[in-house]
């Protein structure tokens, strides 16, 4: 995940140009001109997706051809492409449930010969984070971007002005919410058209109130955990939060993905955000004076005898490059992952405010674009008894459309608790 941005001719551009460099022989490469294709999701990062492809291209013979697709359009047009000649030699991923489909078609090719070639794929990043891509003991996927906590962002002179501090537990950020109501600011700004920012106040809530171990058994398999006394006051805090109008009354028509959400927080709209970490680089990229001076960050507020862990964090650990088996020129495609555990790839994201998870990273905090921002992150994720995966990249890729469906129909008052348990119940496991 990341900042997004909707372009149709950008997408119509890939497909033509993803088209044209397939050979007439089905392969995912254009093997007559030497090339591989990358396939990234579109956001703010990919600056520093091209400075690699560039660094890659200048001393290989085969070149890397890098595609990107709109954040919104990412998935849908991955799933569309993935088994056909159009797919790309290497594709970004979030591990998990998100490629688990694909090795069960037999398209990933598996990275042990990579590794037995180059032990750095793997002995350079974090074993918590590159096991994330791991399927059935093996390898599918190198870390490509940072670690991606979720974190609570806030508009330091909205909270301010309004003789608030960033609150620390639940009840301190309902009351937040009601003070800033009264003075006529939307508390949280919430992409909610986009429905994957909605999720994250379902993730996190569940971790405060029940803890990671509710979450795990669902998504292995015992749909009986939703319907638990800790799922319904999860659902119960939660309904008494948007009832409360902590999000506005317009939420369901804003989106993340075009920048709405992070320009309400930007503009002093809205006092905070929850997000995932590269929404430093969003409001960096849109907004660089307002993130300078006046975005700040916490953790998620506890919650008063919840059975969670207040250090827990939830998010994507990374985001992964898989290699289709089908790639024509599979050296190239180690060669190319080699960079990413290279000094100048940590040195690019930490200057857009991502956070690597190579071990050299630490080496190199100081240079990053807020130096505070990046040890802080560091600091949360590695003291962090628990980092549960996104729950729509944890489930498999077809759970993805009922489960963000039944988040927004709760929030928007469709579904009430019985309802979302029902439909959280019938998600697909495989």
């Amino acid at each position: 995940m990341g900042s997004r941005f909707t372009a149709t001719a950008a997408a119509t551009v890939l497909v033509l140009g993803m088209t044209a460099a397939c050979g007439s022989g089905g392969s995912s490469s254009d093997a007559g001109s030497g090339t591989i294709r990358v396939l990234v999701y579109g956001d703010a990062t990919n600056k520093v997706e091209k400075q690699i492809v560039e660094t890659f291209n200048r001393t290989s013979k085969v070149k890397v051809v890098l595609d990107t697709v709109p954040g919104a359009d990412y998935q849908q047009k991955l799933q569309t492409v993935i088994n056909t000649p159009q797919a790309p030699d290497v594709f970004f991923n979030w591990g998990g449930g998100s490629i688990q489909p694909f090795v069960k078609a037999g398209l990933l090719l598996p990275l042990d010969d990579f590794i037995a070639r180059d032990p750095g794929l793997k002995n350079n990043f974090l074993p918590s984070v590159f096991n994330s891509a791991t399927v059935d003991g093996k390898p599918y996927g190198v870390p490509m971007r940072g670690t991606q906590p979720v974190l609570l962002f806030h508009n330091k002179k909205v909270l301010a002005e309004a003789g608030l501090t960033p609150p620390r537990t639940w009840d301190e950020l309902v009351a937040a919410c009601r003070t800033l109501k009264a003075k006529g600011v939307t508390p949280i700004a919430l992409g909610g058209a986009d429905r994957w920012p909605t999720l994250m106040w379902f993730e996190y809530l569940y971790d405060r109130v029940a803890g990671p171990g509710l979450f795990q058994q669902a998504v292995n398999g015992d749909p009986s955990a939703w319907a638990s006394e800790d799922s319904r006051k999860a659902l119960t805090t939660l309904r008494e939060l948007v009832d409360a109008g902590a999000f506005g009354s317009n939420f369901d028509s804003v989106k993340f993905t075009d920048g709405g959400s992070p320009a309400l927080l930007a503009k002093g709209k809205a006092a905070f955000e929850l997000m995932g970490s590269w929404y430093y680089s969003t409001q960096q990229d849109g907004n660089p004076e307002f993130t300078e001076s006046g975005l700040g960050y916490t953790g998620f507020p506890t919650v008063n005898g919840g059975k969670g862990d207040p250090a827990d964090v939830v998010g994507n650990t990374n985001n992964f490059y898989s290699v289709l088996k089908r790639t024509k020129h599979p050296e190239a495609a180690a060669a190319f992952l080699k960079l990413m555990y290279s000094d100048e790839f940590v040195k690019a994201q930490l200057a857009v405010g991502n956070l690597p998870t190579t071990g050299n990273t630490v080496d190199f905090l100081d240079t990053a674009a807020s130096p505070a921002y990046s040890k802080y992150q560091f600091e949360l994720v590695k003291a962090a008894p628990s980092f549960q995966l996104s729950w729509d990249q944890a489930y498999p890729p077809s759970a993805g459309t009922p489960m963000q469906g039944a988040v927004q129909q709760f929030f928007n008052g469709k579904l009430d608790a019985d309802g979302f348990i029902k439909a959280m119940q019938a998600l697909p496991n495989a």
